[in-house]
């Protein structure tokens, strides 16, 4: 599956988290599609081994996490075959489950920004460190697929966000949005 194909087929599946301090989840609304080597933008860019990257060269299905600016963790999928860094950064999610929960982790903030960014997804399902080279059909984080149906014209496709370092790899319409509707 082509990384661009890996960011739709994501999109209306629940990434669920089972902490010490309870169980969140939220429907996955936004991706980010990571095309590996030649892609500028991905952290495996020319093929860049390092401690931190090498979970991306894994086989699909594992959880790639890391600290962004010091400050905010950030949830990929793993999606490529071994040894080409393909993944899926899962940019927003709407809360489904566990609400009491991330109202409590995101205290003062509106529930409609729980989890609208990629560092606020985290922060509210408690996605951390602990969760980096994680099998994403594990017990504490996974992803299910509840037969939600997307329509057809419903996924706005943009250029991804952040990246204006990679060049015209910044400008591919590599970024995924599903506003449910109300």
């Amino acid at each position: 599956m082509k990384p661009t194909q890996a960011a739709q087929f994501f999109l209306g599946k629940f990434l669920c988290v089972q902490e010490p301090d309870g169980y969140a989840e939220g429907i996955i609304t936004e991706t980010e599609a990571y095309g590996g080597v030649r892609d500028a933008a991905s952290h495996g860019f020319g093929n860049r081994r390092t401690d931190r990257t090498e979970i991306m060269f894994a086989p699909g299905g594992a959880a790639y996490v890391y600290l962004c600016y010091g400050m905010h963790w950030m949830f990929n999928i793993v999606t490529g075959p071994l040894n080409s860094p393909e993944a899926v950064l899962v940019r927003a999610v709407q809360i489904t489950g566990g609400k009491e929960l991330v109202r409590r982790r995101r205290r003062g903030v509106a529930e409609k920004d729980w989890a609208s960014g990629p560092g606020r997804v985290c922060a509210a399902l408690g996605i951390g460190r602990h969760h980096n080279r994680g099998d994403l059909l594990g017990e504490t984080i996974w992803i299910e697929d509840r037969g939600v149906k997307i329509p057809r014209g419903a996924v706005k496709r943009t250029p991804r966000i952040g990246v204006d370092y990679a060049g015209i790899w910044a400008l591919k319409p590599w970024r995924f949005v599903w506003e449910i509707p109300k």
